[in-house]
Parts: C-alpha cells; structure tokens; sequence
C-alpha cells in the first residue's frame, strides 16, 4: 500500500449537533482512510486518520471547514504512529 501516515486531529468550535461525525466518516470512506471519529467531553471532536500522506491530507482540508452548520475554530494535529488500522468507525 506504500506509505502509511496517521494523525490525530482535535476541532473546536461549533462542531458537535452539526453532523461532523458522520460527514467525516464518509468524507474518509470516500478517501479510503482508516481511523475513529468521537464527539468529547470538552465539546470537540477528535479523530485519528490513518491512510497515504495525499489521503489524509485532503480529509484535513475539509476538516478545517466541516459541513455546513459547522463554526470550526481551530484544529489542532499531531502525527501518531500508523497502526495498521482497518474501516472508519464512530465511536
């Protein structure tokens, strides 16, 4: 598959009861990523994408505007280790 990068990313702002969750699963499907997606405590959403740099890339591009109803502020990412992961889920 070449290489495998993986980043875990948290969005602030009015990103929970927007359907984030749900669009990024799909937006990651569409890109062939695999990962998790979780709304938080603190009222952010956090998710870990793991796929070709390119992929998770694009995802990224449209995490930092969501889907419509969507305010995000900021979005904050760190590379974590790829593991190998399989399918997107919503935890």
């Amino acid at each position: 598959m070449g290489t495998l990068v993986a980043r875990r990313v948290v969005v602030s702002g009015r990103v929970q009861g927007v359907g984030y969750r749900y669009l990024l699963e799909r937006e990651a499907a569409v890109a062939g990523l695999a990962g998790w997606v979780r709304n938080t405590a603190e009222g952010t959403v956090e998710a870990v994408l793991e796929g070709s740099p390119s992929a998770v890339e694009d995802v990224l591009r449209w995490m930092r505007h969501g889907p419509r109803g969507a305010v995000v502020v900021s979005v904050d990412v760190t590379d974590v280790a790829p593991q190998a992961r399989t399918g997107f889920t919503i935890r």
